[in-house]
């Protein structure tokens, strides 16, 4: 019988065949600053995550699970006696002028009153989306409750990637991508915008939390630099502190772009894979599509910068 990787050619830990099992950064003081775990839409616990970035050789791993902090306390219970540090962390979801902004919060007080209030607030925003997003699919012929979807990923915070889990598993779908892009994408029949919170607002929540508020992936907003420039001026007068150079899709040109990018706005740089296990099944951890290299220094400049 093939094991679960090679049926879905995912980068799974728990394989020791799998063609990423002996690709390590053992030595190298890599680190790894954007990360999901099975309490947004990851597939790994967050006590995985922690052993497959020590087998990964990482020293550093920051856990930014979507809009939640559910896996935290975990983490940090697990890793007390490992040899490796977790930064606490958050991927907020934002909106400016009507595109979607990922706010990365690092090293957050992740128990502070406002901060869980909000988030809160946010997950039952959720709730309500998501029992519309069920009723609309359960119409066209998908049945499902939301009930079932939080039975089948428990303690999660369900976002789109679970709806396209789950309808694989249904036989809805026949892949993963199908999902999104016949039914739940964002142009999609049965999707159902959810609140939204503004990126001004991530970036001043984070900030609130005593965190390191940064702008994650911008080259994946398909902005050009203006656009980019107008959205760094308008969070850098509320707090933002940094951008994510270094990450999975970035070819070593827009790497550099971003970079000079940031050193023009007084920006902090940071990265990461962007880690999701089987949800993002070419992406690995700490290595992304393979070269992704984040060095033990860019935490360093982050953690010391003033905030």
């Amino acid at each position: 019988m093939r094991s679960k990787a090679k049926e879905n050619d995912w980068f799974n830990p728990r394989d020791r065949e799998s063609k990423a099992y002996n690709n390590t950064l053992k030595g190298k003081n890599a680190i790894d600053l954007h990360t999901h775990t099975c309490n947004s839409d990851g597939s790994l616990t967050s006590t995985e995550l922690i052993d497959y970035a020590l087998y990964k050789g990482l020293d550093k791993i920051a856990i930014t699970d979507h809009d939640t902090v559910a896996g935290l306390d975990e983490a940090i219970s697990y890793a007390a006696d490992k040899d490796i540090e977790v930064i606490l962390g958050v991927e907020l979801s934002t909106e400016w002028r009507d595109k979607d902004i990922h706010i990365v919060g690092l090293d957050i007080d992740y128990k502070e009153d406002g901060f869980v209030s909000f988030l809160k607030e946010f997950v039952d925003s959720r709730d309500v989306r998501n029992e519309k997003m069920c009723r609309l699919l359960t119409k066209a012929g998908m049945p499902m409750t939301y009930d079932e979807l939080k039975d089948r990923f428990p303690d999660s915070v369900i976002t789109r990637g679970h709806y396209a889990r789950f309808m694989l598993e249904k036989g809805y779908t026949t892949y993963l991508k199908e999902a999104f892009e016949r039914y739940i994408g964002d142009n999609g029949p049965y999707f159902v915008p959810r609140e939204k919170t503004t990126a001004a607002d991530g970036v001043r929540l984070i900030k609130r939390a005593g965190g390191i508020p940064i702008i994650a992936h911008p080259l994946l907003y398909h902005m050009n630099w203006d656009r980019l420039q107008e959205l760094t001026d308008e969070l850098k007068a509320v707090g933002l502190m940094g951008i994510e150079a270094i990450y999975t899709t970035n070819s070593e040109a827009e790497e550099r772009e971003t970079r000079r990018f940031a050193e023009k706005n007084g920006l902090l740089i940071s990265g990461g894979s962007d880690y999701h296990g089987e949800a993002k099944p070419k992406t690995d951890l700490g290595l992304g599509f393979g070269n992704l290299y984040v060095p033990v220094s860019v935490w360093d400049d982050l953690r010391s910068a003033p905030r």
